[in-house]
């Protein structure tokens, strides 16, 4: 692989990170309401539109949630065997993911399926699907891993940047402590899925830019866990 193709490739793969982490902590939630069910499906579009960019090919939303809808249905259904199925008409994902794993392999491999088909020379028009479905099936089963693995990673990155930053000054003698300021309280995971819906919104309707929404996005995600 040449130069700039790895290049190509380690950009996907940070792409393909940052979603399966923005979907895993939606998908912390034991039952998720239709709006977060939607707000992981967003997640999951943004991250196909993101690959397209990176490997200079055309996105096609209606293309691409078919493609999707195609691909995960019947691993998901298997998954939640048992429980009442509702799909959603976007993505065709269900109305109740168990836990953040679940969410999180779903999304890493929808992002696997089309960063291998687009490294391989496919369009979001010409997927194989039987071929598709073979190998998100395979990429979900490890993506509950690795999503398990970059979520620590991440926690313990957060952590330590929280206690670089937090140290406290040591005291001098007869000085008096400083007052501890209190924390502004963390906004919950369903107020951040409603901000990230709201800025997909924003960009879909022009009124946000690209890189106005990445960057928005970005902070919106930095907020969970």
């Amino acid at each position: 692989m040449s130069e700039p193709n790895v290049e190509r490739s380690k950009h996907a793969e940070t792409v393909i990170r940052t979603h399966t982490l923005a979907a895993a902590a939606a998908g912390g939630f034991v039952r998720l309401p239709v709006a977060d069910i939607l707000a992981i499906g967003a997640v999951q579009l943004d991250m196909i539109r993101q690959l397209c960019r990176v490997y200079n090919i055309e996105f096609a939303e209606a293309q691409g949630k078919a493609v999707v809808s195609s691909i995960t249905s019947a691993t998901l259904g298997k998954a939640i065997a048992g429980s009442a199925i509702k799909f959603i008409p976007i993505l065709n994902l269900v109305s109740a993911i168990p836990n953040a794993i679940f969410a999180g392999a779903s999304t890493y491999a929808v992002g696997e399926v089309f960063k291998i088909h687009f490294e391989r020379g496919g369009t979001i028009l010409d997927f194989e699907m039987e071929r598709a479905k073979k190998l998100y099936k395979e990429k979900f089963e490890k993506g509950k891993k690795v999503t398990e693995e970059w979520a620590k990673e991440e926690k313990i990155r957060k952590k330590g940047t929280a206690e670089s930053t937090d140290t406290p000054q040591e005291a001098k003698p007869n000085e008096a402590a400083a007052p501890v300021a209190e924390k502004a309280p963390q906004p919950n995971g369903q107020e951040i899925l409603a901000k990230l819906k709201e800025l997909a919104e924003m960009r879909d309707s022009g009124v946000l830019s690209e890189e106005e929404f990445a960057t928005m996005k970005k902070k919106l995600i930095d907020m969970f866990g």
